[in-house]
């Protein structure tokens, strides 16, 4: 016959195992962003000083792009990048890039020498790309007016081709 106390007990190993499940499930489940998905919300001040979210950016359209100066691939779009933002920046279109260099130097050189034309803040800790699921990168995502996920691009993407201008164009 079990005592009271050992019924206590009991009941508490259970609790504890059930809160310990649920924190591992919930370690464990990765949250991946896709198209039609609500943006996860975000805080980061670019480098220019001003602060951007996923629900107020002051444009209709915001291409949320995760790189590194360090990632041949994302190099390798930044020139496409430059030119989306120069044709449709007075469209509408912002352009975010949000950095996870830790070498805070590298990664000024590199704005300076590549000319970036869009707004871009580095986040070494990179809360913002794991709240979106994003662990390669370069990724980037379409957000509209209300936050939602337009679309979303893995690897690099060719934004300057008149196809990828006209399809931008067309979301404004």
């Amino acid at each position: 016959m079990l005592m009271k106390s050992d019924r206590i007990l009991q009941a508490a190993l259970a609790l504890m195992m059930a809160a310990f499940c649920f924190a591992l499930y919930t370690s464990l489940h990765e949250t991946v962003v896709n198209a039609g998905d609500k943006a996860p919300n975000f805080s980061i001040t670019a480098d220019g000083g001003k602060t951007i979210t996923a629900r107020e950016y002051g444009g209709k359209l915001l291409l949320l792009n995760f790189w590194a100066t360090w990632c041949p691939p994302c190099v390798e779009e930044v020139p496409g990048l430059n030119e989306l933002a120069r044709q449709l920046g007075p469209k509408g279109l912002v352009i975010l890039g949000v950095s996870q260099d830790k070498d805070e130097n590298a990664y000024k050189q590199f704005l300076a020498r590549y000319q970036v034309a869009f707004l871009t803040a580095r986040q070494p800790s990179e809360d913002i790309q794991l709240s979106y699921g994003t662990i390669q990168i370069p990724e980037s995502y379409l957000i509209d007016q209300n936050g939602k996920v337009v679309e979303k691009f893995i690897s690099s993407q060719p934004w300057a081709s008149p196809q990828m201008i006209q399809h931008v164009k067309s979301l404004l």
